[in-house]
């Protein structure tokens, strides 16, 4: 049978999103034999994606590896996913998929947070329900005696995150491909960090995704949206900006950044 345009697309587009997988596995040894790996699946695109590749990766003999998918819900957030759409497409890839209720609390007075809009009115509001969705992952994990967690950032997510913490924390730093916790023994991986953000849009597309039931309605207006719309300016100036960036990324050294030297009343001059 003869395949249409769309399906030797998708074939193609399948073939170098994997064997980009397959590099960043490789090249910063983000899978071993024995993993059980905590999927964070939120319901977007780029979730789905790193369920459906390691879901199928898991399925090779080695390295052998164990995946669990999680989507976690928090009872203050105006969006959501269908689950019964998420739960057949983990099972389409063999990953067990389980669901975590959490909710945003007030520390310091332990009451629930009051409303999404009084958030929004906060200088950072995207950052409880981040921290609150990580520390369910967290527990997730301890529970299912994970020691990986899988999260869906692409290569823009990096590059973007590389200049928010320039621009906003006056540091040159991102997020890792893998990441050692310091006060537990789990290791969070990003096996999407070569790939670009336009090709799993175009493969979410060609693969018939689902989009989420209701999005973030903060989503547009976080200052990773701002620099978003920074680098496609800057694009203007090199179409290959992102390129540029990550190479910069790589080529960095810390004996190049400037160091400060404790001072020393013995050596002061």
């Amino acid at each position: 049978m003869q395949r249409t345009p769309q399906e030797i697309e998708l074939i193609r587009l399948q073939s170098r999103l994997t064997k980009q997988f397959h590099k960043a596995c490789a090249d910063y040894g983000l899978i071993a034999d024995g993993d059980h790996i905590l999927i964070g699946l939120s319901g977007g695109k780029d979730s789905l994606a790193l369920v459906e590749f390691l879901g199928k990766r898991a399925q090779v003999y080695v390295p052998r590896f164990k995946v669990t998918a999680v989507h976690i819900r928090i009872k203050e957030r105006d969006y959501h996913s269908d689950l019964s759409y998420l739960e057949n497409f983990c099972a389409r890839v063999r990953v067990p998929f389980v669901v975590r209720d959490t909710e945003i609390v007030n520390e310091a007075r332990g009451e629930r947070r009051k409303s999404e809009k009084q958030e929004a009115k906060e200088k950072h509001p995207c950052f409880l329900c981040s921290w609150y969705r990580r520390k369910a992952l967290f527990d997730v994990a301890q529970e299912l005696g994970c020691n990986k967690i899988a999260l869906g950032h692409h290569k823009d997510d990096l590059v973007e995150t590389l200049l928010m913490n320039l621009i906003f924390q006056g540091s040159i730093s991102t997020i890792p491909p893998l990441l050692q916790m310091e006060k537990m023994p789990i290791q969070m991986i990003r096996p999407l960090c070569l790939i670009e953000e336009k090709d799993i849009e175009h493969y979410a597309l060609l693969s018939n995704y689902e989009k989420q039931v209701k999005l973030c309605p903060l989503e547009k207006v976080s200052s990773r949206a701002e620099v978003k719309q920074l680098i496609k300016q800057l694009e203007a100036l090199n179409p290959n900006v992102r390129d540029s960036i990550w190479a910069a990324m790589e080529n960095i050294k810390a004996d190049y950044l400037p160091q400060k030297v404790k001072s020393d009343n013995k050596h002061r001059i």
